[in-house]
């Protein structure tokens, strides 16, 4: 099996130290680094898979960091670290483009099941390799390929995290049927995950804003109030 690289970034030397080793105990090959500079620096340098990223760094705040990344078409997963309590600081992490969080001090083990649970959602294949044979899924002027794993707006494409990816590939492949919260949380975040999690409402909040003409009265990811989520495919006329 290919070994997956992790870069993890954090200021705080001795919790750094105990998670590259733990995660080198558990077969990762791991990176590290203390300020943004070094995390950029990494990333010129090694191949990287996924990156597990402090909120507050010497250098540069997580949350700016991340959307830097994601602005420049950086699309390595991320899980960022917080010590903050606040809900807050985790959703507008979500929101700008991480695929998961974990607060700080951390259960090592749990961090490494949210790593495993976020590349489930990446397999790495073999290039050139298909990922499935479900045809590409057109919707208004947008075209869903789970093999390319790309959301189409007129044939541009429209960065997603995995989260998003997911929690999409789930309900366009289940047209018409309304998918739970619960069953929702559970492909985008693996079986670990908190049954108050609001991370599915922000998902579908921002895929909303990639494909509805007015998000808060959706054409395609509806709500069934009390239930969850259903994609209502309505052809492919605009």
């Amino acid at each position: 099996m290919e070994t997956v690289h992790i870069l993890v970034v954090d200021d705080d030397l001795r919790l750094r130290d105990l998670i590259e080793r733990y995660l080198s105990q558990q077969g990762f090959h791991v990176h590290g680094a203390g300020h943004a500079a070094a995390m950029r620096r990494e990333l010129a340098a090694h191949h990287v898979d996924l990156i597990v990223l402090d909120l507050m760094l010497p250098d540069a705040d997580g949350l700016q960091l991340c959307r830097d990344l994601r602005a420049e078409g950086i699309d390595i997963p991320v899980i960022m670290l917080t010590a903050k309590g606040d809900d807050v600081d985790r959703i507008v992490g979500l929101e700008i483009g991480a695929d998961d969080y974990l607060a700080k001090p951390c259960n090592p083990r749990e961090l490494v099941a949210r790593i495993r649970a976020v590349l489930r959602r990446r397999p790495r294949m073999p290039v050139g390799a298909p990922q499935t044979d479900q045809a590409p899924i057109a919707f208004g002027r947008f075209t869903f390929d789970l093999a390319t794993r790309q959301l189409l707006d007129d044939g541009a494409p429209i960065k997603l995290t995995s989260g998003e990816f997911a929690v999409l590939a789930a309900l366009v492949t289940h047209p018409f049927e309304t998918l739970s919260r619960e069953r929702l949380i559970a492909i985008a975040r693996g079986r670990d995950h908190d049954a108050f999690d609001r991370s599915i409402d922000v998902m579908v909040s921002r895929l909303r804003r990639y494909i509805e003409d007015d998000p808060r009265q959706p054409r395609w990811l509806q709500t069934v109030w009390g239930e969850g989520y259903v994609f209502v495919l309505q052809g492919t006329g605009a």
